[in-house]
């Protein structure tokens, strides 16, 4: 099977030239491609999952000899979560070669988190199918690089961290409200206000809700701690 150059261009940016390209197709093909003769990535993107967790976990107890289950814990989970899958998915533009039906590219599907999270999963699968755990794990450590050692900044969920901030202080549960909605219907960009009834607040723009209010609680808990 010979790729598409697209797909030859993808192998480069990902930086692994896969020896069953046949993988590298279905770990790109979602659910809404599927037909008699052609897979999905779902069972790809099951194993992927197990995949990373394992290396995650192993790169950081090499990391932090010293470091407790409580302290594990919270890093290990902000580098698998979906929003971080789908961030190292954008960084190689994964989107640009997802195999979407007609349904999933009118309403955004190359941007979703959920899809590209899927997709970097399957992917990290189908490397490990055709060259084995260890091609895997040299391919996450690659991608995901500096969010290894910089995890401790991002193992904190921001809405819970400002949350418990304002109620340790007595304080009433922050608030997001939507203050502005961009672009087509498809390619939405919103900008969410997270606010304080002692007053602060603080503002974020992102390509969904959740991160956008993500963001926001970020830049509040970084003004009210400063």
């Amino acid at each position: 099977m010979k790729l598409s150059a697209d797909l030859s261009k993808f192998e480069t940016r990902l930086g692994y030239h896969f020896t069953s390209p046949a993988l590298l197709v279905r770990s790109l093909t979602h659910s809404s491609m599927v037909s008699p003769h052609r897979d999905d990535n779902q069972r790809l993107e099951f194993l992927g999952d197990r995949v990373l967790g394992l290396v995650m976990a192993d790169a950081l107890l090499a990391a932090d000899p010293n470091a407790n289950e409580g302290q594990l814990a919270p890093r290990f989970n902000a580098l698998v979560r979906k929003e971080t899958c789908a961030d190292v998915a954008r960084q190689i533009d994964l989107g640009a070669v997802l195999k979407l039906g007609r349904s999933e590219m009118k309403s955004g599907g190359r941007r979703k988190d959920a899809l590209l999270a899927d997709a970097m999963e399957a992917v990290i699968a189908a490397v490990y199918q055709d060259a084995g755990f260890a091609a895997a794990r040299d391919l996450i450590i690659q991608l995901w690089g500096d969010r290894i050692n910089n995890v401790e900044d991002d193992a904190r969920d921001a809405k819970t961290a400002l949350q418990e901030w304002a109620q340790g202080r007595g304080e009433p549960p922050p608030a997001y409200v939507e203050v502005a909605r961009e672009g087509p219907d498809h390619q939405p960009v919103f900008t969410i206000e997270a606010r304080l009834t002692s007053g602060p607040s603080a503002q974020a723009t992102a390509g969904s809700k959740r991160q956008a209010e993500q963001a926001a609680a970020k830049a509040l808990l970084k003004e009210v701690s400063g």
